[in-house]
């Protein structure tokens, strides 16, 4: 779905193309990247919208900036790729449950997450930028697993093994981290490895 004619703000959804005088004739398609699929104001029957919702912005080019923060443990639905890439900081936690606790990073070049263990708690990374090593071993040590990983490449770290990942590439590594159960505050931001005591 997209506008027609009518004046700002549009009826439109925002897993459709975004239409404006300025781009409506040509080759160029604009999305808003965050929330597929969710109604947003104008004609739309949807006039009221949680602020995480994030509308369009007149001139095409994507979205508002996305508020990073924790939203657990509400109900939230985002796109994780956009949000990862979005994110400057070391660490920010992004949802935090009883159970499950999502966290962003961003891993600038040449430095690494650091040398660490979770006893009681699984991880899950899936890193949407850059490229680097993983480290991995029953103790720091001895880190006898090790490989290349890169865009779209998903690290699961099993409770009790000591971990690394390390940026080889030539931009920060922007990820994201599923932690269960949850291993920081809820709320928690790093806005450098400094900050975060690693």
């Amino acid at each position: 779905m997209y506008n027609t004619n009518s004046k700002w703000p549009y009826p439109c959804f925002m897993n459709a193309p975004l239409y404006t005088s300025q781009n409506m004739y040509s080759d160029k398609v604009y999305q808003c990247p965050y929330f597929p699929s969710i109604p947003i104001y104008g004609l739309s029957p949807y006039n009221q919208f949680p602020p995480q919702y994030i509308p369009y912005t007149e001139q095409g080019k994507g979205c508002v900036p996305l508020n990073l923060k924790d939203y657990g443990p509400e109900p939230f639905v985002i796109n994780i790729e956009e949000a990862a890439k979005q994110n400057d900081n070391f660490r920010t936690a992004l949802w935090t449950g009883n159970h499950l606790q999502l966290t962003l990073m961003s891993i600038n070049v040449g430095e690494d997450i650091g040398l660490e263990m979770h006893p009681d708690v699984d991880q899950f990374l899936r890193i949407e930028e850059g490229r680097g090593i993983v480290k991995m071993g029953d103790s720091k040590n001895n880190l006898n697993f090790q490989r290349k990983v890169y865009e779209d490449y998903i690290i699961i770290i099993p409770a009790g093994k000591w971990h690394n990942l390390i940026n080889t590439g030539d931009k920060p590594i922007k990820l994201y981290s599923i932690y269960a159960p949850p291993n920081h505050p809820h709320g928690t931001v790093h806005p450098t490895k400094k900050d975060a005591g690693e």
